[in-house]
C-alpha cells in the first residue's frame, strides 16, 4: 500500500519559517518525481515545487528564492523548506509522487495545513 505522509505544518507569523516533510512508503522512491502542491480556500490546487529523481528542481514564481525543495532517497523523504513566509502562502500543502516513466502512476498525501498570520 502506497502512503505519503506529510508533517511539519502549523501556524507561523509572517516572515517566519517552516519545514515540511513527506515520508513515502510502498513505492520505489528513486523512480518517482516528487512535488509539493498547495490549495488555498476557494482556489485551485497549484504546484509549488518539484524535484526529479536526479535532483533537478523547479519552483512556482511566487516562491522562488524563499522555498527550497530537497529529497533524501535513503529516507524516502522529500522536504520543503519555507522561509520568509507571507500570509498568501496560507494553504493546505500536499505532497505527491509521479512515476518517471508511467505518468499515470501518481500518488497524493493527505495534506498539512500551513497558516501564516499574526
Amino acid at each position: 500500500q502506497v502512503q505519503l505522509v506529510e508533517s511539519g505544518g502549523g501556524l507561523v507569523q509572517p516572515g517566519g519559517s517552516l519545514r515540511l516533510s513527506c515520508a513515502a512508503s510502498g513505492i520505489t522512491f528513486i523512480r518517482y518525481t516528487m512535488g509539493w502542491h498547495r490549495q488555498a480556500p476557494g482556489k485551485e490546487r497549484e504546484l509549488v515545487a518539484g524535484i526529479s529523481n536526479g535532483g533537478g528542481t523547479n519552483y512556482a514564481d511566487s516562491v522562488k528564492g524563499r522555498f527550497t525543495i530537497s529529497r533524501d532517497n535513503a529516507k524516502n523523504t522529500v522536504y520543503l523548506q519555507m522561509n520568509s513566509l507571507k500570509p498568501e502562502d496560507t494553504a493546505v500543502y500536499f505532497c505527491n509522487a509521479e512515476h518517471i516513466v508511467f505518468k499515470g502512476s501518481i500518488y497524493w498525501g493527505q495534506g498539512t495545513q500551513v497558516t501564516v498570520s499574526t
